[in-house]
C-alpha cells in the first residue's frame, strides 16, 4: 500500500508534528509527510521539520488584507503537494468555510478538551474553573462549526484540586502525542473515514465522543 501524502498546518512549537514524525521513522507507518506550513516564520515546527529533512514554508496572514485572501494562498501552497490529508496541529486559524469545504473528510484536527466541551481558547483554564474531575482531548474531522467535527478519538485524564493550568496542560499534552499518530495512522491505512457528516472507523459510525476502546 503506497503512503498517504500529508501536510501539517502549524503555529508553534509543533510537539504534535514531532510525535508525527517520530511514528513516521517506522517504515510501516502508512503516512509521509509531504511538507509543513505556518502563518507565523519564527514557529519552532518549522525547525523540526528541517531537521527531519521535511519541505517547509510559512505564509503569514499579516501579509493578506482578508481571511478569505489568505486562505485561498493557503490552499493553493498546499495543493502543490497533492496531499491525501491536512493535519493542523496547533494551527491557530479560524478557517473560512470555502477552505474547510475544499478539504472535507480530508482534514483533522485536535482540539485540548473533550468536545463538545470547550471549544474554542483556554480549555485547561475553563475545565479548571469549573471543577471538572477530567479533561482530555478530542481528535476530529474539520467542518465548518469551529471545533464542531465529528470527533473520531478522545483521550481523558484526570484533574487534580491542585493542578494549575500549566501542569493540567503537560498532562494533556501526553496524551495528544499518543492519539494524533494513531488516527492518523487509521487514515494512511484506509479505515477511516467522514461519510454523511459521521465519523467511521472500519465502516462504522462513531458514537459522539468518538472510538470507545481503552486499547487502542
Amino acid at each position: 500500500m503506497s503512503k498517504k501524502r500529508v501536510v501539517v498546518l502549524i503555529s508553534g512549537s509543533g510537539s504534535n508534528l514531532q510525535a508525527l514524525i517520530d511514528a513516521c521513522n517506522c517504515p510501516s507507518y502508512p503516512i509521509e509527510i509531504v511538507a509543513v506550513i505556518s502563518n507565523k516564520a519564527d514557529a519552532y515546527g518549522l525547525t523540526r521539520a528541517q531537521q527531519a529533512g521535511i519541505a517547509q514554508a510559512c505564509l503569514s496572514h499579516r501579509d493578506f488584507d482578508s481571511r478569505e485572501a489568505y486562505d485561498s494562498a493557503l490552499a493553493e501552497q498546499i495543493d502543490q503537494h497533492q496531499p491525501d490529508l491536512v493535519v493542523l496541529a496547533g494551527f491557530m486559524r479560524i478557517l473560512t468555510p470555502t477552505f474547510v469545504q475544499h478539504y472535507l473528510g480530508k482534514m483533522l484536527n485536535i482540539h485540548p478538551s473533550l468536545l463538545p466541551k470547550y471549544q474554542g481558547l483556554h480549555t485547561h483554564q475553563r475545565a479548571i474553573d469549573a471543577a471538572d474531575k477530567e479533561h482530555g482531548v478530542s481528535v476530529h474531522f474539520v467542518t465548518e462549526e469551529l471545533d464542531g467535527g465529528p470527533v473520531i478519538l478522545q483521550a481523558k485524564v484526570p484533574v487534580f484540586p491542585e493542578d494549575d493550568e500549566q501542569v493540567l496542560a503537560g498532562r494533556v499534552h501526553e496524551q495528544e502525542h499518543r492519539i494524533y499518530p494513531l488516527v492518523v495512522k487509521w487514515f494512511g491505512q484506509n479505515r477511516l473515514k467522514m461519510v454523511a457528516g459521521n465519523a467511521e472507523l472500519d465502516g462504522a459510525i462513531l458514537p459522539t465522543g468518538g472510538y470507545a476502546n481503552d486499547d487502542t
